[in-house]
Parts: C-alpha cells; structure tokens; sequence
C-alpha cells in the first residue's frame, strides 16, 4: 500500500483516512447494501474496504434473490424439448433409444453476472488476510450458487449491459472489475500473488474539490452553478484542429460572474506557485474575464 503524501507529515493512518474519506466524498463507496453505515473504516489497508464493500453487495444481491435469465442450452435429455441435434444425437444415443440429444433454452441463474461474482468471492477467499472478513466470504462462497470459471477480460465487461432488473448489480460488477482485472498471479514462481490499485491522486483531488464545492455551494446559494472541466477553444489555424483550454472547475452566477479554480495536488511548503502554474491562471483569468481565480493545493 502506498498511500500518497503532498505534506510532511508520514502518519499512514492519518493519510489513510484521508484517502478514504475523498474515495467517499467522489462517490466511490456509495453502494446498495443497508449495512453500508457499519463499514469498518480502520482497515488494515484500503483493499480490506473494498473485499467489504463487495461482500455487502454481493450479500444483498443474494438475500434480494438473483436475477434469471434465459440461456440456450444443449443435453442429453430424456424428454424431447427444442429441438434436435441429430449429429450428436445419432452420435450419442445409438444404443440408448430413450434419450434425445437437445437444445432447448432454460430461464435460470446461471449466466455470467454471478459468474463474474462468483469468481470475485472465491478470489477474495485466496487472498484476503483480514480475518473479520473470512467468515462473511465463506459464507457467500457456500450460498451463492456454483457457477462456471470463465476467463475474465475487459471485453468481457464492455459486453455487459444493465437493465431495469439487474442495475442493482451495478456497485458490486465495479468492485468485481477492479479486483479481477488488477489481480496478477505469479506464475513464474508460483508463491506469491499481487493485486495492485492505484489511484491518480491528480483525478481524485480535482473531483473531491469538485464534489465539495458544489455541495457546499448549493447548501449556502442555490444561484451558483459549478462546472468540471469546462473547456472553450482560443485558437484556429488555417488547416488543422482547434486549440482549447480546459479549466478544473468553473463557478458561475450569471453568464458573465465568472470564478476559476485549478487544482494541484503538490507539495508546495512555503515557496511560491511554479511560474507555468501562475501563467495559466492568467491565461484563464483574461479569456473568462473572470472575476477570481484560485490555485487549490492539499495541506
């Protein structure tokens, strides 16, 4: 785990609940589950909370019943249904008259929503080290229905669509996308496993000063509109693409009240903002014609 530092200070459990605490401002926690209150924020490591957070989905998505869906099938019947796959049928049942080799479509459980869950479950049983959360993923792992082990891809989610039925999967198919597609066995050595996440500090400060501005904004004056990354083109040249400029966040009152924030996520102590930073203030400060503009640092 490492935690990130824009300040001197290296307690890792004072950076640790910080980090939690911006994940949760940006709405990366925000889940289904009604136990979601109880989440046990003093972890040992920022993977423990999401082994939890998906272990509460995936036992709510279970208690709430799991969604059916229809699938074609093929077997060896002893009742005809659909129909007949008589190259197997002549292939398999020459000496067993009594039996019809089918496909035919079954409304179940059995398709690859759970088996996306159910491969999370039993890799968060081989590799979580937090004891509190061994029984609850036992548990999961004996209830939830046994599914087939498919192979786990990015295509394999970009595959995925949600509907009225099955949105509420959406939380834990997150959670199960970032375990399963960070997971790295170590096939060489064959001893230890790795699953690395990490989060670009620049995007997740941005967004938390984003989310806390306009929340904090709408409960003082409801007049203000506060806008990420709003970008305006400044240039054109004859032949080719335009340029643009793409401000952090941009707070409005009327169409001519403009405030310009861009955000930093640096160390910057007790110098001065870098003249690349100060430059791009004016630029934005001129072509808004704002009336403030702001360098947001951590500390």
């Amino acid at each position: 785990e490492v935690l990130p530092k824009a300040d001197k200070n290296n307690n890792e459990e004072d950076w640790r609940t910080m980090l939690i605490g911006m994940l949760r401002a940006v709405g990366l926690f925000e889940i289904h589950a009604p136990t979601s209150s109880t989440l046990k924020i003093k972890s040992n490591s920022i993977l423990d909370l999401y082994f939890e957070l998906f272990l509460n989905e995936a036992e709510y998505l279970l208690h709430r019943g799991l969604t059916k869906k229809y699938r074609k099938i093929e077997s060896n019947s002893k009742a005809l249904k659909g129909s007949i796959q008589f190259s197997q049928h002549i292939q398999q049942n020459l000496i067993h008259k009594e039996r019809f080799y089918v496909r035919h479509t079954t409304y179940d459980v059995s398709h690859t929503l759970h088996q996306i869950l159910f491969k999370t479950i039993n890799l968060i049983r081989q590799i979580n080290t937090n004891s509190s959360l061994n029984s609850k993923a036992a548990t999961l792992q004996i209830w939830f229905p046994e599914m087939l082990d498919i192979n786990v891809t990015e295509a394999t989610f970009q595959k995925l669509t949600l509907n009225r039925k099955t949105e509420p999967y959406r939380k834990a198919l997150e959670i199960a996308r970032l375990l399963l597609l960070n997971f790295h066995p170590d096939v060489s050595r064959g001893n230890h496993h790795v699953l690395a996440l990490m989060f670009d500090m620049n995007l997740l400060w941005e967004r938390f000063i984003y989310m806390s501005l306009k929340k904090e904004l709408r409960r003082i004056n409801s007049a203000w509109h506060v806008t990420p990354q709003a970008m305006k083109h400044f240039w054109k040249p004859v032949n080719g693409y335009r340029s643009a400029i793409r401000p952090d966040i941009v707070i409005t009152k009327s169409k001519t009240d403009y405030i310009v924030v861009d955000t930093k996520w640096k160390n910057l102590g007790n110098l001065k903002p870098s003249d690349d930073d100060l430059k791009q203030m004016f630029v934005y400060h001129k072509y808004f014609h704002a009336r403030k503009v702001a360098l947001v640092y951590p500390g």
